[in-house]
């Protein structure tokens, strides 16, 4: 939600730079409005197209990332010292740093969900295309993170943002089509990761509340759960 409404108001503040600025809050507000809509998608077959639209836009902002670190070269001064810092701070960017790798690679929570919808039989089990899946999809998984990470640290040292298109500005209109790419991306990644969750949660209201199946239940348990993502990170932001 923060990363999508930041590249959303990155880009609009590029892209008409004569509008009345707005607060980052309402951005990501915006930016969350469009899942109240998107979350009511019922499976993964469904966010199909949403998620290629995604994959395609992750693959094109972070070669213009990487790209656009090797056009501006090293920042003056640039330093690849550990920055001097509190320990407690110290602990929370190694712990954060952790959680963003493991997030970056976090596919293997929707595998088997994916998998399900395969067709599978005896003579072809489901699991052979979903090992070629799961392989390419990792492929070009790291060919979207590591020339940006390592290019991004090699142009910025220690001071290189978590968005490296940040410390970018030229040409205007492409990094401002980069941040655009962005937000297309996690809107897509956002609706696969949590396919997972909306389907437990309306299992749970079955269940537990004897809530009825149908597009009530989805429309009450998916906007409840953007809802409460949405609402405490507008709140301190």
């Amino acid at each position: 939600m923060v990363t999508g409404g930041k590249c959303l108001k990155q880009f609009m503040e590029m892209a008409c730079t004569n509008c009345t600025q707005l607060r980052q809050s309402y951005w990501i507000l915006i930016f969350g409005g469009i899942h109240f809509f998107l979350s009511q998608l019922p499976n993964f077959n469904s966010v199909a197209g949403v998620s290629l639209a995604a994959a395609v836009m992750s693959l094109s902002y972070s070669t213009i990332a990487w790209v656009g670190c090797i056009g501006k070269g090293r920042v003056d001064n640039v330093s690849y010292a550990y920055k001097k810092t509190s320990s407690a701070d110290y602990m929370f960017r190694v712990f954060n740093a952790l959680g963003q790798i493991s997030f970056a690679f976090a596919g293997h929570a929707v595998a088997l969900e994916i998998q399900a919808t395969i067709p599978s039989t005896p003579e072809k089990p489901s699991k052979v295309p979903m090992w070629k899946g799961v392989i390419g999809a990792y492929f070009i998984n790291a060919i979207c993170y590591f020339p940006v990470a390592l290019v991004g640290y090699w142009a910025f040292g220690q001071d290189v943002d978590d968005n490296v298109l940040v410390g970018l500005s030229k040409p205007e209109w492409l990094i401002a089509s980069a941040n655009l790419m962005v937000v297309v991306h996690v809107i897509g990644s956002y609706q696969v990761y949590a396919m997972p969750v909306f389907n437990l949660l309306e299992m749970m209201m079955m269940k537990r509340l004897n809530f009825p199946p149908g597009i009530l239940l989805r429309v009450v348990a998916r906007s409840a759960y953007v809802g409460q993502i949405l609402t405490p990170i507008c709140l301190t932001t």
